[in-house]
């Protein structure tokens, strides 16, 4: 049986997810800037991803209440500040911060090292993108690396929350290569194996 998906962010991200996920025959609800909605559709998820941005996790966090308690909670964010530097450095990672918040949920860093053009299939150039989780509870990895397997990702399982360090400084560089070094969106990472 498949877990319900709750998605809080409506933006380019987690729509993506959404329609990713429901072409996988997931039940999915998603909202977007909404304090009663947020806490709902946390409480409905049988895991839920936080596709919001870095800066409004705080916010979203107070307005999701206990709702994640016990569940996957899946950190899609980009660590970065508002004018698209690096939030944290190679000391901790935002998830790591996340899950110090928010103690009795299962923090999964995942889905941050790819666009979100692609989140939808998984693919670029008919390629499956490299797709890492990392966390510390193996059941909620488990699930996370299923729904990227389900969308048409090459899910790879990166190791403990602490390897988020390294997928959030990942998912800057791409953030890097496809921008500012103007390589655009439709680069992606495979990990040849």
């Amino acid at each position: 049986m498949k877990p319900k998906i709750g998605i809080i962010g409506d933006g380019n991200v987690g729509s993506a997810l959404k329609r990713g996920l429901e072409r996988a025959k997931y039940e999915v609800k998603n909202v977007g800037h909404n304090p009663k909605g947020v806490q709902e559709t946390a409480a409905w998820g049988e895991a839920v991803i936080l596709a919001v941005p870095f800066a409004a996790l705080d916010d979203t966090l107070r307005e999701m209440g206990k709702a994640a308690e016990g569940k996957p909670l899946i950190d899609v964010t980009n660590v970065l500040t508002p004018d698209y530097q690096l939030a944290l450095g190679c000391t901790t990672s935002g998830a790591e911060e996340l899950q110090k918040k928010v103690p009795s949920a299962k923090v999964i860093k995942a889905f941050n090292t790819a666009f979100a053009g692609h989140m939808d299939t998984g693919r670029v150039r008919n390629e499956a993108i490299t797709f890492f989780a990392a966390g510390d509870d193996g059941e909620a990895k488990a699930t996370v690396l299923q729904l990227g397997r389900d969308i048409g990702f090459d899910a790879v399982d990166a190791g403990p929350l602490r390897n988020a360090r390294w997928l959030e400084t990942l998912g800057y560089f791409h953030i890097l290569l496809g921008y500012n070094l103007k390589m655009g969106t439709d680069i992606e990472f495979k990990l040849i194996r």
